[in-house]
């Protein structure tokens, strides 16, 4: 009988039960009927971690998922190193989550995601699992509905408090030129004049004049 291992493949050659050999890439005769084949796949892959309820330095309660690349460099520690590798490598990914979730306050951790990489504690924890971890990132952060609340009517009030500041230094500043103005006109009798006469001008105005305004 004969197999074939692609160029991304290892397969592991058992036979009567015992390890004989790692099969590489390529095609291999073997005996069907006291061989048993294990093929690994040795292709960078990702594994995603879902959200989970961690409770941050400050105690507040913050949910967060990952992305974790990967790969097998051993194939036969991967097979025989635990039951299910990958279920022990996400087991590791937790835990090193709850340890820098806890290490940090929330305001941190929303300021700086980086706090969360923790691929050198996950790699140490399944180096005898022949696996290799390249990143272990945080993909999304996701607060309880409370706190979601309050985030947002900070902002808001942030955003209030910028708005009335605005509008208060447009009025100062309309106010300022109005009493420039009015201080141009009082040093200036001439300037009311000839503005007057320059409204007048103006088609369909009407100007009203003081008869006591002999200036």
């Amino acid at each position: 009988m004969f197999t074939t291992v692609m160029e991304w493949q290892r397969t592991l050659l058992y036979r009567d039960g015992k390890l004989e050999k790692v099969l590489e890439p390529g095609r291999h005769r073997y005996d069907q009927r006291r061989c048993t084949l294990v093929a690994v796949d040795m292709r960078p892959r990702q594994l995603q971690v879902s959200g989970q309820e961690l409770l941050t330095r400050d105690g507040l309660s913050l949910r967060v998922s990952f992305a974790v690349n990967w790969v097998v460099t051993d194939p036969l520690a991967f097979t025989t190193g635990a039951q299910y590798s990958e279920s022990v490598l996400y087991a590791a990914v937790q835990e090193t989550a709850r340890d820098k979730v806890a290490a940090h306050t929330l305001d941190e951790l929303v300021a700086d995601r980086g706090l969360l990489a923790g691929a050198d504690e996950v790699a140490a924890a399944v180096a005898d699992l022949g696996i290799r971890v390249s990143s272990v990132r945080a993909r999304d952060l996701m607060l309880p509905g409370e706190l979601r609340k309050a985030a947002l009517e900070t902002v808001l009030a942030k955003e209030r408090g910028r708005a009335d500041l605005e509008r208060a230094r447009a009025e100062a500043a309309a106010l300022r030129s109005l009493a420039n103005t009015a201080r141009l006109l009082e040093e200036n009798p001439s300037l009311l004049r000839l503005r007057t006469l320059q409204v007048a001008a103006t088609p369909g105005t009407q100007v009203v004049l003081d008869p006591r305004d002999r200036a």
